[in-house]
């Protein structure tokens, strides 16, 4: 009775909707309502076994189902939603449509034992959003109990042409077992409706199975038919059991049918005519098991008849409520119950305090200097280690590798962990980062910043697999799972950040306007023209510039070992979150010039701007600002043609938010000047677009640009076009010198 309830509940929603809202897309789950209670079972066994959080992940086919029948989303907020009749300015000329939102909930199960369900958000890009509900799923099994995976478990609905037709998938399957990724086994329902959209399986899959690709990672594949409900519970019990005993994936393969074409408009017959004369003779699963119930006397008729009709009276005074007093669609995400506690979604107030005590210092580099007794590491980095023990007690000038490190030992020391994951990082690409130590003898690792003090938070370092997609996906996740823990990804070069831009785009840069979720998340993006050719000098300045607005994300081009210490830091210290994106550094991390004061970090916080140190600004001809690594360029050029008391260098260090106020008090200081902005980019690139619309807009200042000529390309392959190139942007912007 149990199932034939859940089912009558997802066909009798999905039948009002159809006949109250004629027209408006839902993307029901008729033809696959067996999900509905194999869902119900999943949550329900699941906690017999132990489970306390199952963390979902779907696309746009039945979701509108699944939040109502599952998550118990109010039949009110989804009418809301179809009526649109919620407050204005609710979601801030933002928001998603309602096949999209997520929700979470707090349930009792079948046997009255508590369950926290949660549904992420997801865009229209099918599969993406699963890398981030395992990123989630990670977090909250490191919050509960990180040896005990079994606590929390992800369950991914799949369709059958986006399981093997969507590369992220094989990528997820690839990190499944790995120590940075492992969620102890998800549990996966395919929706195989036996058709993508207007493709049939024969044109998207090879093999007998679109399940096939699960073969990769040994997990057992379970074919169901899925207009028999009762064994569609059954294999979500040997599933649910399988994943608490073994930490393997599982694979249930859900052969159904999609009763309509890909939304209700659309007309399935101009190119499945047979399918669909066939499909629309058929009875619903749930007409098929009642006729089965009642034909064995489980029920009768009259039961079965009240029973629609106690959930059509229920949707009919819902729908007249949302009417007259509409409710707010989505869950409030800083709850005084979830990790959230103590966050805001206001972030008006940017001010930090990021500096730190010498003491603090002191304790950090101490560890980054020590090794235990008999450890044997590369003799190459004697010097290194030894540079990082005694740099505070020395007060010798900090590299950028040192204030990276120093930003994560500082906040483990005062209890935030801090995780940093991306290729190579533990040792880092560039060979500047060194947080984890290998034994030359024995193989056997240390990581420094995981023995600080014994009271300190836990550091995590984890090289990834060759790949950005899923890996940043996952990442996102683990920050909308663990606001308070620092999570850094680095790209090995910024050029291959875009292998993830579907992350970037409809998750990092517009998940808040849209799902009111926000993201403190950590991108290092190495960047900076220094003649390795076209695939290894641009990180796409230009493209993060194009998605800041509604003051959604950070970028920055910082140029100081001290700037990137309280960058990291105040990602922690704020009272809200916004994602980071940071022009990282290649050849700074060694420059002679690029580095930092003790007292840098002690005294003072990041800086959005940075001006130099002028006695008589009136003497000032030309303004030059400027942004990263080209700064030091064009320092060593002025120096060479003895232009410093002529020409002023302002480094932008935070690109977005747009510093107005710090470079109204430049453009003051140099009112006599002329002024200029000079990227190493090609126009078309970098901060040139960006900058000059902001100037002129909220400054009302005209730039003169230099840059590299336009190109579709981002660099040079030859060193020797790439120096001539270099040489003329900084005469243009500098001068020769008069001999």
């Amino acid at each position: 009775q149990r199932i034939f309830h859940k089912l009558t509940e997802a066909t009798t929603l999905e039948h009002f909707c159809a006949t109250r809202y004629i027209g408006k897309k839902r993307f029901s789950l008729e033809g696959s309502e067996s999900l509905i209670p194999m869902m119900s079972e999943l949550i329900n066994h699941a906690s017999d076994e132990g489970a306390e959080v199952v963390t979902i992940g779907m696309a746009h086919r039945g979701r509108i189902n699944v939040l109502v029948n599952i998550l118990n989303k109010s039949y009110d907020q989804l009418f809301t939603e179809f009526e649109e009749s919620w407050a204005e300015d609710y979601v801030k000329g933002g928001g998603d449509v309602k096949y999209h939102l997520g929700y979470s909930a707090d349930i009792l199960t079948a046997h009255d034992l508590p369950m926290h369900i949660t549904l992420a958000s997801n865009p229209s890009h099918l599969e993406f959003g699963h890398s981030v509900v395992l990123g989630k799923t990670r977090a909250r099994q490191r919050a509960q109990h990180e040896e005990d995976r079994s606590l929390c478990i992800p369950l991914l609905i799949h369709g059958d042409a986006s399981f093997p037709g969507q590369g992220i998938v094989a990528e997820m399957f690839n990190m499944a077992h790995l120590d940075g990724y492992t969620v102890g086994g998800t549990i996966h329902f395919v929706i195989n409706n036996q058709i993508g959209f207007t493709t049939n399986p024969h044109d998207s899959y090879n093999g007998r199975y679109c399940t096939d690709i699960a073969k990769m990672v040994s997990a057992p594949i379970f074919h169901v038919n899925g207009d028999d409900p009762e064994a569609c519970v059954h294999v979500v019990q040997m599933a649910v059991e399988y994943r608490q005993k073994f930490h393997n994936d599982v694979i249930i393969d859900v052969w159904c049918y999609r009763k309509h074409g890909h939304n209700e408009a659309d007309e399935p017959s101009y190119t499945q005519p047979m399918m669909y004369d066939i499909i629309r003779k058929m009875k619903t699963v749930t007409e098929k098991y009642g006729d089965e119930l009642v034909a064995n006397s489980i029920i009768d008729s009259k039961q079965r008849s009240a029973l629609v009709e106690d959930v059509r009276s229920k949707l009919d005074e819902s729908q007249q409520r949302s009417l007259e007093q509409p409710v707010l669609p989505h869950v409030p995400p800083y709850s005084k119950t979830s990790a959230w506690e103590g966050l805001t979604s206001n972030a008006s107030n940017r001010e930090a305090e990021t500096a730190v005590s010498v003491e603090l210092l002191d304790a950090v580099a101490t560890a980054l200097g020590t090794t235990p007794e008999q450890f044997n590491h590369h003799p190459k980095l004697q010097k290194l280690l030894a540079m990082r023990g005694s740099a505070i007690k020395n007060d010798i000038q900090l590299d950028w590798g040192m204030g990276e490190l120093l930003a994560y030992g500082t906040l483990l020391e005062e209890g935030s962990p801090v995780r940093l994951t991306g290729q190579d990082v533990e040792r880092g690409t560039f060979s500047h980062r060194h947080a984890v130590l290998f034994d030359t003898v024995t193989g056997g690792s240390h990581m420094p910043l995981n023995h600080i003090s014994n009271n300190q938070a836990t550091m995590c370092i984890h090289n990834s697999p060759l790949t950005e997609s899923a890996c940043l996906g996952f990442e996102y996740g683990y920050s909308l799972g663990d606001p308070k823990m620092l999570i850094v990804w680095e790209a090995q070069f910024g050029d291959f950040a875009n292998g993830a831009q579907v992350i970037i785009d409809q998750f990092i840069a517009s998940a808040e306007v849209k799902w009111q979720r926000a993201s403190g998340l950590v991108l290092l993006l190495p960047h900076g023209y220094e003649g390795q050719g076209p695939e290894h000098s641009s990180a796409r300045l230009e493209r993060f510039l194009s998605l800041c607005s509604n003051e959604n994300m950070s970028v920055i081009n910082p140029t100081t070992p001290a700037q990137i210490f309280h960058a990291l830091r105040r990602q922690i210290k704020w009272t809200f979150r916004k994602p980071l994106v940071v022009m990282s550094p290649k050849s700074l991390l060694r420059h002679q010039g690029a580095v930092s004061t003790i007292k840098d970090l002690t005294e003072n916080g990041f800086k959005s701007i940075i001006d130099e140190h002028i006695e008589n600004p009136t003497k000032i001809k030309r303004v030059v600002f400027c942004s990263g690594k080209v700064y030091y360029d064009l320092l060593d050029h002025r120096k060479k043609v003895d232009a410093s008391a002529l020409i002023a260098l302002v480094r932008i260090e935070e690109l977005y938010p747009f510093p107005q106020y710090a470079l109204e008090a430049i453009i003051q200081k140099y009112s006599d000047a002329e002024f200029m902005y000079v990227q190493e980019e090609p126009e078309n690139m970098g901060a040139w677009h960006y900058i000059d619309a902001t100037f002129r807009d909220q400054l009302d200042i005209s730039l003169t640009r230099v840059s590299r000529r336009p190109c579709s390309s981002p660099a040079v392959a030859s060193n020797k076009m790439h120096t001539i190139e270099q040489h003329r942007i900084l005469i243009e912007a500098i001068g020769l010198s008069e001999n």
